[in-house]
Formats: C-alpha cells, sequence, structure tokens
C-alpha cells in the first residue's frame, strides 16, 4: 500500500527559497546595474488619488519622487505614468524601495503589482434581455470600453455594416498594426504590456489571440449574426446586448495574465478616450482592499467621470464571500452634478433615502427596482418607486422624448386587505444553534406604524408634526 506524503513541508522549503532569492535581490541604487537584481525588481504602483487642477507634467513628478528613493537611475526604472485620468505611476522597486513612497505627501497606497486572470460570461436570453425588446436609435452612440485579451476583428459579430461614423465624442486612436485595423464598429484598439517580453503565443497588436475578448465582446455589443451554431448544434440567431453599439478594445490580458500595471494604463486611457461603459471581466485569486486594487481603482476614477462600469464578480463559487471585485462605488450623495440635476425629476437605479439628489437640488425622483414592495418609505422629497417593468417604460420615455416631463401627484391611502402579515425582510427560521426551534414563537406589528422618529435628519424639521 502506497503512503500518500504531505506536500506541506516541500511547499515550507519552496518558500523559504524564494523568500531568500527576494531579500538578496535588495541593494543601492549603484547596485541596480547588475542584470540579476534588475530581473528581481517587482513592479510596484504608487497610487495619488485625481491629477492635480492646471498645468502638470505627471512624468517630470513621478521621475522627481522616483529620484528621492533610487537616485539617478529613477529614468529606468518607472515603466509608466497614469496621467490621462488620474495620478499613479508604476516602477520596478524592491520591498524596501517601495516603503519610501508610501510616507511622501499625497500618497493614497503603494502596493505590489499582481497578475490578474480571466473571468466568463452568460447568455442576454437567459436573463429575459431578448433579441425583440425595444431599442432607441442613440444607442449607436454609445461607446463600450472592452479591457480583455481582445478581439478577432473579421468575425461576422463585429462587421461595420450600416454603420455611420464613430460618434463626435470619441476622442480615442485605433493602434495599427499589420494584422490588425479598425472600422466603423471596432472604433479604437489599443494593447498594453509595460514589461514587453512578447511571447510566441501573442499577438503583439489588439487582436485576440486566447478568445476570450472576443467571446466577451460579442455577447456585449456583438451584431446580428444569423444562423449561428456550435458544430451545428443549437443552431439560431446570436447577438449582443446592444448590437448596435460602438467597441473600443484595450488589450491588456495575454498568454500569462493581465498585470495590474496594464490594467491601469487601459482604465487611464479609456477614461479619457469618452467610452459611455467600461466592461472588465477579470480579477485576482482574492479580494484586496480598494485603494491596493487596479480595478477599484480604476472603477472609482471612472464612475467619477460618469462612466457605468462593469466588474466581473469572479468565478469563484459555489464557496460563500468568493466574491472578487467588490468595490461600492455608485453616485451617492455629493457625486451628482448639480448643474444637471437641479430643479429636475431623477431616475434612479437604486433605492436608498435620496439624500443625494435632494442635496443635488432634486425635486423629486423616480426609482425604478426589483425590490419587495410590501412596506412604505419615507423620503425627503416627493419619489415614485416603481418595478423593472414600468421603470422601462419610463427610461424609454426619456431616451425618445426631446424635452420629458414628469409629474409625482401626492400619495393616497389605501386599506390593505392582507394586513396583517409577515414582511418580506423579516428574518426566518430555523434556528441554527438548537436545531429543533423551527421559528419564532411571537409576531407583533413593527412595520409601517406611525410613532416616534430622530429629528436629525434636516428633511424632518421643516415638517409641521413630530410625534
Amino acid at each position: 500500500m502506497a503512503i500518500q506524503t504531505s506536500p506541506l513541508p516541500w511547499l515550507m522549503l519552496i518558500s523559504f527559497a524564494c523568500s531568500i532569492l527576494v531579500i538578496s535581490c535588495h541593494g543601492t541604487s549603484d547596485d541596480r546595474k547588475a542584470p540579476l537584481i534588475n530581473l528581481l525588481n517587482q513592479v510596484h504602483i504608487v497610487y495619488m488619488g485625481d491629477l492635480p487642477k492646471g498645468e502638470f507634467s505627471a512624468e517630470t513628478l513621478h521621475n522627481s519622487m522616483l529620484q528621492e528613493v533610487v537616485g539617478s537611475g529613477a529614468p529606468d526604472i518607472l515603466l509608466h505614468s497614469y496621467q490621462r485620468s488620474f495620478n499613479r505611476f508604476a516602477a520596478k522597486l524592491t520591498k524596501e524601495e517601495a516603503e519610501k513612497p508610501a510616507g511622501m505627501e499625497w500618497v493614497v497606497s503603494v502596493f505590489l503589482s499582481q497578475k490578474k486572470k480571466l473571468h466568463t460570461t452568460r447568455s442576454w436570453d437567459f436573463i429575459g434581455f431578448s433579441h425583440h425588446s425595444r431599442r432607441a436609435t442613440l444607442e449607436s452612440d454609445i461607446i463600450i470600453g472592452m479591457l480583455d485579451t481582445r478581439i478577432w476583428p473579421e468575425s461576422e459579430s463585429f462587421s461595420d455594416k450600416e454603420f455611420g461614423p464613430p460618434p463626435k465624442k470619441w476622442m480615442g486612436t485605433c493602434q495599427k498594426s499589420s494584422n490588425f485595423t479598425c472600422n466603423n464598429k471596432i472604433i479604437g484598439a489599443r494593447y498594453y504590456r509595460a514589461g514587453g517580453n512578447y511571447r510566441s503565443e501573442d499577438f503583439q497588436s489588439a487582436r485576440d489571440s486566447e478568445g476570450h475578448g472576443s467571446h466577451t465582446a460579442s455577447v456585449d455589443a456583438g451584431g446580428t449574426v444569423n444562423k449561428a451554431s456550435l458544430f451545428g448544434f443549437r443552431s439560431g440567431t446570436a447577438r449582443g446586448g446592444v448590437p448596435s453599439a460602438r467597441i473600443a478594445v484595450y488589450k491588456i490580458c495575454w498568454y500569462d495574465g493581465c498585470t495590474d500595471e496594464d490594467i491601469l494604463a487601459a482604465l487611464d486611457d479609456a477614461i479619457a478616450d469618452g467610452v459611455d461603459i467600461i466592461s472588465l471581466s477579470v480579477g485576482g485569486i482574492f479580494a484586496l482592499d480598494y485603494f491596493r486594487n487596479s480595478i477599484a481603482i480604476g472603477a472609482f476614477h471612472s464612475t467619477k467621470h460618469g462612466i457605468l462600469t462593469s466588474n466581473s464578480a469572479g468565478n469563484g463559487g459555489p464557496s460563500y464571500a468568493s466574491v472578487i471585485n467588490l468595490s461600492p462605488w455608485n453616485c451617492w450623495e455629493g457625486t451628482l452634478d448639480e448643474t444637471l440635476i437641479k430643479g429636475k425629476i431623477v431616475l434612479c437605479d437604486y433605492l436608498d433615502y435620496m439624500e443625494g439628489p435632494l442635496n443635488a437640488g432634486a425635486v423629486g425622483v423616480v426609482i425604478q427596482d426589483d425590490g419587495f414592495k410590501d412596506f412604505a418609505y419615507s423620503f425627503p422629497l416627493p419619489v415614485s418607486n416603481l418595478d423593472l417593468t414600468d421603470g422601462s417604460d419610463v427610461l424609454h420615455y426619456l431616451n425618445t422624448t426631446k424635452k420629458p416631463t414628469a409629474t409625482i401627484f401626492r400619495s393616497t391611502k389605501e386599506k390593505d386587505e392582507l394586513a396583517p402579515y409577515v414582511v418580506s425582510f423579516s428574518s426566518r427560521g430555523p434556528n441554527i444553534i438548537s436545531f429543533d426551534i423551527l421559528k419564532p414563537d411571537i409576531t407583533a406589528t413593527g412595520v409601517d406604524i406611525l410613532a416616534a422618529w430622530s429629528i436629525k435628519h434636516a428633511w424632518l424639521e421643516d415638517q409641521t408634526k413630530s410625534i
């Protein structure tokens, strides 16, 4: 009978050997001249938040900061200065050197660049968004920035037949090569490889050599392809969620993965290029602190610029708490543009107490939300809470009407014939400690009851009666 031994001692030995290698690479700036040392220095990201206002040279600032760390060799280790949409740089540093900029003024975080891996996608029909859904002509002006392994331009999904020129708001470029050109569907293309060293398996261009990027791009915005099938199986019509949208491709993933410095460079460009949506089906092995995570940082800045950013959750299920991309960025209080909101009724895709629209000057809010509606909310301004079907009708009206108008009428009262009943959010049994107890024994009134409340909320101070 064979004896199965644990691999743990070997892993510990390998880990210890690797630690010795890493420790031995640290040294002075003069030591950097040795080729071995340069190979063992690791890429770090130095993040400083928003770009300063006024005249500003990111590369000059970043080189100056690096000179304080390594001396005259700064230009040789600076891999990338991000200067179009946010302020940060990538450089090859030892662990000790990376600690120095972390203590500098205005530096938010310094973290080791890691490699991300690709995630996957599903069908639009599966989620109920059928091919016959109502379409608006403005969909052709939507630009989706796809960050992935990039695209196979000859695919029928990316044909530009019946497409006009790119929208005037587009400020990007098509990084051409001998094996790749753009068209009026694929209106932009860039590729990123800060460390160089292209492998034979990769195309040194925006062309897709793996397949994942072409797949995600066609799922999001691929044109209609009739008689599509998998070797004759399940023949039918294939198309993306918004077939008439334009695509801008940003190749960040290669045969050996997707590095943080390339992800950040692509997000920096995509924001400045004028995309409306960023789709990123990429993630790490485990979740990281928001400001040590390249995807969370990029999504933070894209959201601030009004760009809807879609990040895949990950492929770690069915384990609990296995979501990788966790950043909660949304249009909360203080992030709405008052010049667009003031005096208007706003359509929102989430349900909260609406203090954000109130403080931005909105006079009312229409919410489209798929949550339970068996209990009431109090709001500081007129609100109409619709389900997703009615909300879709309102959105269609907004997108097809030159000067849309709305009126939110005073609330009505009605008798709930089903009351009393247990509200949807009330916790259920069984007892997970004493398994023989199935449920709570007593129910009592507690929801939608006229009772006392704190007047700390400014909007309550105007009410004529508090209890």
